[in-house]
């Protein structure tokens, strides 16, 4: 905490006003939120991990069998930039670049969260076709519920920033509404983070 009492990183500007204070304390809260999400991806990568071995693996396909490294760097392509796409919200935000622009990198945001979940839900379809649904084994138990949920947070985010836009629409960006779009890129970079992890330890380790 720096010596005026904020948090570097997370203030809007004081040009913001009350919103600059409220995001202050606000936005740190749902981080500190967050963690529990954090608590339970981090139980679900010890699972997959637990399962990452021959015994963990009899009774269905393997990673060789299954993964399309194309189709997960396609993803990993789209969730990132998606991140990077936030960053245009937040920065038209803080120098009050106008409600259209906010909504239009929303919009870029949601758009490529949803070629994410396309390309995800395509390889998921693929998998299951090849005898890799979660019963077959543990370690698909373990894939399909840490994948999945994080999947799940994508769709909530799409929907998040779809909400986010009907309010801009209709309450304009006032203090709420700020901080809420601060909020929102919090946890949209929080997905970022989780895909990292699950590229490296789920995609790429049992292939190396």
């Amino acid at each position: 905490m720096s010596g005026n009492g904020l948090y570097p990183g997370l203030n809007l500007g004081a040009t913001h006003g009350e919103a600059h204070e409220d995001a202050e304390k606000t936005v740190f809260g749902f981080w500190v939120f967050l963690m529990s999400d954090l608590i339970i991806f981090g139980i679900l990568f010890a699972s997959y991990a637990s399962y990452l071995d021959p015994i963990g693996m009899v009774g269905g396909p393997g990673p060789k069998d299954l993964f399309d490294l194309t189709s997960v760097a396609i993803q990993t392509a789209f969730l990132l930039v998606g991140g990077i796409a936030y960053a245009g919200v937040s920065l038209a935000l803080k120098y009050d670049q106008g409600r259209a622009k906010i909504i239009a990198w929303l919009l870029v945001c949601a758009s490529l969260g949803a070629g994410f979940l396309f390309f995800e839900v395509k390889d998921f379809i693929a998998q299951a076709g090849e005898g890799g649904v979660p019963q077959a084994s543990g370690w698909l138990s373990s894939y399909w519920a840490l994948v999945g949920l994080h999947g799940i947070h994508v769709l909530s985010g799409i929907l998040w920033i779809f909400a986010t836009i009907g309010q801009i629409a209709t309450r304009g960006l006032d203090d709420v509404v700020k901080v809420r779009l601060s909020m929102l890129g919090v946890f949209w970079h929080f997905l970022d983070l989780i895909w990292v992890g699950i590229f490296s330890l789920v995609f790429l380790v049992p292939l190396a």
